[in-house]
């Protein structure tokens, strides 16, 4: 298979899920005086790292704008940021060959916050054409920064994710300020907070009344289940860090608990989701890689096809479309539904033919006769408790792949469960009132689901028309009004799959241990 990078992210689990009152400082915020870390598993790494690099530990610069800074305080921040070299130039001086694109910059919705940077074509650009080939040494993957392959491969895959062993690396380097090799990078990453195209971080920096604005989508548990694994991590660094640090003698730091706050961890650790690449072809310690010029400077698009790909020594981007110069270079981000691209990158794509909801089927296990269901379940591909995705298009088609698993939970003659038995194929007796008592079912879910929700889709409407919505609010609703889109286009098709019956005045059959839809 070609090699190849989709923006995939690994996905991690993650808790607590409050924002911290300050604005989010990605890599920003550390103080010299709490890095001392002890954690050798990391450490270690780390420590080979910095010889590499021959970087020295100095005091960081505030990079961000705090929340309640003054004005003047803000423009002198910014003046002293554009005397630095900026992270095209510092890419060029150290290798990047001559490319195709330029940085470009578009406000931010908060004036608190700086303009964000995006790639841009800088001439017209053709289809097949490189935009850019980073070589591997502008490249951070977990090869590089622990040092050994091996040592990255075992904590990766027993303690800590790629994700976080690559934050923990960027927060250790943020330290050394202007004496790290990556600090242009790092400075990049600070601008850019973590934030997708509409300049909203992830919602697990969110706030509990942001949070709100998602009140009735399933992805509300999975925010908090992504938050508790990101704290899971954090608990495990200290852990991690002496493992490593066996491998090594004498490294002059605390350990990562003490060096660095959850909400700084977690705050690094969604502006390294929000752009880490996933390349294909590679070696399991360079899988996942911080590529400069890459995400989150690149935009995403779910019908684009152009990856990052690593080729030889680089990771290159050739472009599956026409560019105009000046206009933004765009990537695939993987066949990932809303959910998670908002979780993720904190955008939703309006046109994301992978969008899905899940429902949730399962068989009663008091069912007498529970074992037998189950094993002609399992025959026919499906499990006791299964996964239902319905497509955003293809919702009649979901509906439908639906019915046979219902029908079988429904059987209750052990006569007929023979026959279901014996049978080859997903074959159950199918009456009036068992397919009217399913297709009642299944309209009353959806409904349900839908009435979850604290606004309709004609108020979701009248939201996104207002100019002045405030930007979470309105990626939050984009994402509520694609879900519900979707439930209603199931709700139709039940509907008229009930008028489709022979006689739809028939009652549905009773079933004592008809199975569960979540």
């Amino acid at each position: 298979m070609e090699a190849s990078c989709s923006l995939q992210v690994h996905q991690v689990s993650v808790s607590s899920i409050r924002s911290s009152p300050r604005t989010l400082t990605s890599f920003s915020r550390i103080s010299l005086s709490s890095f001392k870390t002890k954690n050798p598993n990391l450490i270690s790494s780390f420590r080979v790292i910095r010889l590499h690099n021959r970087c020295s530990v100095s005091r960081s610069p505030e990079i961000l704008v705090a929340e309640g800074s003054s004005e003047e305080d803000r423009k002198v921040m910014e003046v002293s940021e554009e005397r630095e070299t900026d992270m095209k130039s510092w890419m060029h001086a150290n290798g990047l060959p001559p490319c195709k694109v330029l940085l470009k910059e578009k406000p931010s919705h908060n004036s608190n916050y700086r303009p964000i940077h995006y790639v841009a074509a800088s001439e017209d650009l053709q289809v097949g054409d490189i935009a850019f080939s980073v070589p591997n040494s502008l490249v951070v993957t977990l090869e590089k920064v622990l040092g050994n392959e091996t040592v990255a491969e075992l904590l990766a895959s027993n303690k800590l994710s790629e994700l976080a062993c690559l934050a923990l690396y960027l927060m250790y380097e943020k330290k050394q300020g202007d004496k790290s090799f990556w600090y242009p990078y790092i400075r990049e990453l600070d601008r850019q907070r973590g934030r997708g195209q509409l300049a909203v971080e992830s919602p697990l920096l969110w706030s509990e009344s942001e949070l709100s604005y998602l009140t009735g989508s399933p992805v509300l548990a999975e925010i908090l289940g992504r938050a508790e694994g990101i704290k899971k991590e954090y608990n495990e660094l200290d852990t991690v860090w002496f493992m490593a640090g066996s491998l090594f003698q004498q490294y002059p730091y605390d350990i990562p608990t003490e060096a660095f706050s959850f909400e700084i961890f977690k705050q690094a650790f969604v502006a390294v989701q929000s752009c880490v690449v996933h390349l294909q072809g590679v070696s399991l310690a360079r899988r996942f890689a911080l590529v400069p010029l890459g995400p989150p400077l690149l935009a995403y698009k779910s019908t684009c096809r152009a990856m990052l790909t690593a080729v030889d020594d680089a990771v290159q981007l050739v472009v599956d479309r026409q560019y105009k110069a000046g206009e933004p270079i765009v990537v695939w981000c993987g066949p990932q539904p809303n959910s998670k691209l908002l979780i993720n990158y904190g955008f939703v794509d309006e046109d994301n033919p992978y969008d899905r909801i899940v429902v949730e089927a399962a068989l009663n296990t008091e069912d007498p006769q529970y074992q037998d269901k189950r094993m002609v379940a399992q025959r026919n591909g499906k499990l006791s408790q299964q996964s239902f995705y319905v497509l955003v298009g293809k919702e009649r088609e979901a509906v439908t792949d639906m019915l046979p698993y219902l029908r079988l939970g429904y059987v209750s003659d052990p006569a007929d469960m023979h026959s279901v038995i014996t049978s080859q194929g997903p074959v159950c007796p199918v009456s009036p009132c068992v397919e009217r008592a399913v297709l009642d079912q299944l309209l009353y879910y959806f409904a349900e689901r839908l009435s979850g929700y604290s606004t309709t889709l004609n108020e979701d409407d009248s939201l996104l028309a207002d100019q002045d919505l405030n930007p979470k609010r309105q990626v939050a609703t984009q994402l509520l009004r694609l879900e519900k889109k979707i439930l209603q286009a199931c709700l139709q098709a039940t509907m008229d799959l009930i008028s489709l019956l022979p006689d739809n005045s028939v009652s549905p059959c009773p079933a004592r241990y008809s199975p569960s839809l979540k």
